[in-house]
């Protein structure tokens, strides 16, 4: 392995934090308008408190991974420029495995998000059918 191996990872990496952020810039947003909104204890909102909690949590240890898979990437760099092979590759593994569980991660956020989703709909529902 030579030192460019670890250096194809990192373009991957800063997008995936650039993606990280924009959402939880956009999970940020959403929880302050549904505390500016009057109706902030409405039922709609108080079923989705919990995936927001759940949500944010994930976010800041996808974010953590993701910028600890970084710095791995960035030492594996470091270790193969001093001719450090087996470090090297150990660190680039390490960075691999850290990605990994951030996008896990991600995967997970996702679906939480696509449940408060459902949330909304099922009450546009039933506002229909109540009309």
């Amino acid at each position: 392995m030579d030192l460019t191996t670890p250096a194809l990872l990192f373009p991957a990496i800063s997008l995936l934090l650039l993606a990280y952020t924009n959402r939880f810039l956009m999970l940020a947003q959403v929880i302050r308008q549904l505390h500016a909104s009057p109706d902030h204890k409405a039922p709609i909102v108080r079923r989705q408190i919990v995936g927001l909690k759940r949500r944010i949590v994930l976010t800041k240890y996808m974010q953590g991974l993701g910028v600890t898979s970084f710095l791995l990437c960035a030492l594996s760099m470091f270790a193969l420029f001093v001719h450090e092979g087996v470090a090297g590759k150990a660190l680039f593994g390490a960075s691999l495995v850290f990605l990994t569980i951030s996008l896990v991660l991600s995967l997970l956020e996702v679906l939480i998000s696509t449940n408060a989703l459902s949330v909304v709909v099922e009450d546009l529902e039933r506002q229909d059918a109540a009309q």
